[in-house]
């Protein structure tokens, strides 16, 4: 922890009634409301006053929603981009990544910006004992297992089985960090069914997902490092989307700098982007519906098993929810997008040529969206893009670094009892019986 590091100041606001409320240290909903909704921070600070570099992701403590900072993180590097906005003749198109790339001051020990939020939700945890619990597809699993691993933070993480080759490391996971999985066949929605039984019992706390500010604010700090580098807000955001919660973030995000006065008054339009064919958003928005359009769940999981980025496989992302990505949208502008697998992997072939670092899948699918929409005619050749590449150099890192897996504990069924799951979390983390009811 910093030695001179002040909690920032913030509070609590609810998205469907406006009441403003403490943070309890792990508030997640509204207090005392009927209807679901998301919670937003109000910082006190409405000025962002970036920290130094030396900092990583804390120097935006100012709209982080912490009472302490960690040792090891990176903030996502913004730089305008010439090789990529030659080939698609855009006069302004900038570039935020987060991965590993050095030279441009991004330094992210697992390649994704999942660490821009397991440095903020790990930040906002106060130090009670309780085992953090998180579900993931494979980048956010990975980050919060480096992070809770190298800041001794008791962390159990519920995976799909066919997903673990993600779980790779520069150097091995304490045992503070526990896995589980469930069976090969299984998705994101399942892993996070396991989690949610994780946390009747007692001990384990939830992450929160997109409920949780840390998280939003954390991954909201893309937007932050690409206004206060370029100087104002841009046109147009590009982001592959799973849950929907980044482009949230964004969006919120923008608000604020909107409240900060310096940057300008516009609301970037929300260019989001699914890997075909698992388009849930994608079918709810070209429908106009707030609702996610009803998905067999069979066929939903065959999907999944076929696009290439697997981490965009939420079956039930916020987005119907208030203040959730149905209401970014309307509220900002934009467009849901689709790229296939094809369109994905030349794209990323296309940014290694012109920008000369490899990227994700879900990046690519980004990537792919832009091209697509730019060489269909749809935007100003002068108007300023901010491209989110939301993890990269991957391929580099692993020819550099030596690299190890992180094994998972115990393999459950997709619908596992919750006496088994008991019984097996019990010996993993050595809890008395008595302690876990």
């Amino acid at each position: 922890m910093a030695i001179d590091f002040r909690a920032t100041e913030y509070i609590l606001e609810s998205l469907q009634t406006g009441k403003k409320f403490e943070d309890e240290g792990w508030t997640l909903d509204a207090p005392a409301e009927e209807k679901a909704c998301l919670i937003r921070a109000n910082y006190q600070k409405t000025q962002l006053e970036p920290g130094d570099n030396s900092l990583g992701i804390y120097k935006f403590a100012d709209w982080l929603p912490i009472y302490r900072t960690l040792e090891g993180s990176s903030a996502p590097a913004t730089y305008k981009s010439e090789g990529l906005s030659k080939y698609l003749g855009l006069e302004n198109l900038y570039i935020t990544f987060s991965g590993y790339w050095p030279e441009k001051g991004a330094n992210f020990r697992t390649c994704s910006f999942k660490e821009t939020e397991a440095f903020s939700v790990s930040g906002r945890l106060s130090d009670t004992g309780q085992i953090l619990v998180v579900a993931s597809a494979g980048n956010t699993a990975r980050a919060f297992a480096r992070v809770c691993s190298d800041n001794n933070i008791p962390l159990l993480l519920c995976v799909p089985e066919d997903n673990i080759n993600a779980l790779w490391f520069d150097e091995p996971i304490k045992e503070n960090v526990r896995l589980v999985a469930t069976k090969s066949g299984s998705d994101y929605f399942d892993a996070i069914h396991l989690s949610n039984l994780a946390c009747q019992l007692e001990g384990f706390i939830t992450e929160g997902g997109a409920k949780n500010v840390a998280r939003r604010d954390g991954m909201g700090t893309t937007v932050l490092s690409a206004v206060t580098e370029i100087g104002k807000i841009p046109d147009y955001y590009f982001q592959a989307v799973g849950s929907g919660t980044g482009a949230i973030a964004a969006w919120e995000a923008n608000l604020r700098f909107i409240e900060d006065g310096r940057y300008g008054s516009n609301k970037m339009k929300l260019m989001v982007s699914q890997n075909a064919p698992f388009l849930p958003m994608y079918d709810a928005w070209k429908a106009d519906s707030r609702e996610i359009l009803p998905l067999d769940d069979n066929l939903a999981r065959k999907q999944v098993e076929e696009i290439v980025a697997k981490v965009l496989s939420n079956r039930k992302p916020p987005y119907s929810i208030v203040g959730g990505m149905y209401d970014a949208m309307k509220d900002a502008g934009g467009d849901v997008l689709k790229a296939t697998n094809e369109e994905a992997m030349e794209a990323a072939k296309i940014f290694e040529e012109t920008e000369g670092n490899d990227i994700h899948p879900a990046s690519a699918v980004a990537v792919a969206s832009l091209i697509k929409y730019v060489q269909e005619g749809n935007i100003n050749k002068k108007a300023c893009v901010m491209l989110n590449i939301t993890g990269g150099g991957e391929e580099r890192f692993k020819r550099e670094k030596e690299i190890c897996y992180l094994k998972p504990s115990h393999v459950f069924d997709i619908n596992p009892d919750l006496n088994s799951l008991k019984e097996v979390l019990e010996k993993l983390f050595k809890i008395e019986s008595s302690e876990i009811i």
